[in-house]
């Protein structure tokens, strides 16, 4: 029996003016696993997951997700079809309560759509979802505005946000970036529960050592080209790796 793919990309490109930053990049993802995306800065990494949740539109290429062509819908309708992801800069509503923040994710056509309408209390929800990826309700951390908190709830808030969507799919752009070894450490159970719960996860990321230990597989970007595809020990011993982040003599 053959497996149809979740999300299949296929000749994806992207040229901005002169400039290709994504080049004929295919792969495909399979339901539960987990994608480590990685590659030298200006790799073309930010602008494929652009690419696949259609913030950015593509040159040429195909995106399909379940059977379906999305690359040419807007991007609250790939969210509608359970395609969530975080961003590598943070920007919550600062002047609002952490909480507050979860809102218009509990508030979106999909999870209305998932749930009938009926939500109960959605701050009860919001309060649930933050305490998940680590917002300790006793310490109140959850109420105060999302300005004054430090880099590692901020990053905790934009997961949670993504997780309040409930979807099949996540990308996670460099949650791990600007983080403590301790906050990543406390961060990679919930990554790991959201597996154990039949997510779908692509992550970028810089910090290889701990993707390495969660990820199925590794594909490696350089100048918008993909330059490998496998399990981490193996591609990140092919000279064409080495040379992208080592360079060459």
């Amino acid at each position: 029996m053959t497996v149809t793919p979740l999300l299949q990309i296929s000749k994806l490109s992207k040229s901005f003016g002169g400039v290709q930053a994504v080049s004929q990049v295919s792969f495909d993802l399979n339901e539960g696993e987990l994608l480590g995306v990685i590659g030298p800065n200006g790799s073309g990494k930010t602008t494929l997951v652009n690419l696949i949740s259609r913030f950015v539109k593509p040159s040429s290429g195909k995106v399909i997700y379940k059977g379906r062509p999305i690359h040419s819908l807007p991007a609250y309708k790939i969210v509608r079809l359970g395609i969530a992801r975080t961003f590598q800069m943070v920007r919550p509503f600062y002047q609002l309560p952490a909480y507050k923040n979860m809102i218009i994710p509990l508030f979106s056509p999909r999870v209305k759509g998932l749930v009938g309408g009926k939500y109960g209390d959605r701050d009860a929800v919001a309060l649930d979802l933050l305490e998940e990826v680590g917002f300790e309700r006793d310490a109140h951390v959850a109420y105060k505005i999302a300005g004054a908190l430090p880099q590692g709830y901020l990053k905790r808030l934009e997961l949670a946000k993504a997780i309040a969507l409930e979807p099949d799919l996540i990308i996670l752009d460099e949650l791990f970036s600007g983080l403590s070894l301790a906050e990543v450490a406390s961060i990679v159970p919930i990554i790991e529960k959201l597996r154990l719960q039949g997510k779908t996860i692509i992550m970028i990321e810089h910090r290889l050592k701990e993707l390495f230990k969660i990820a199925d597989r590794i594909i490696v970007m350089n100048y918008g080209e993909k330059i490998a595809d496998g399990p981490s020990s193996e591609v990140m011993e092919q000279d064409e790796v080495k040379n992208a982040y080592l360079g060459t003599e």
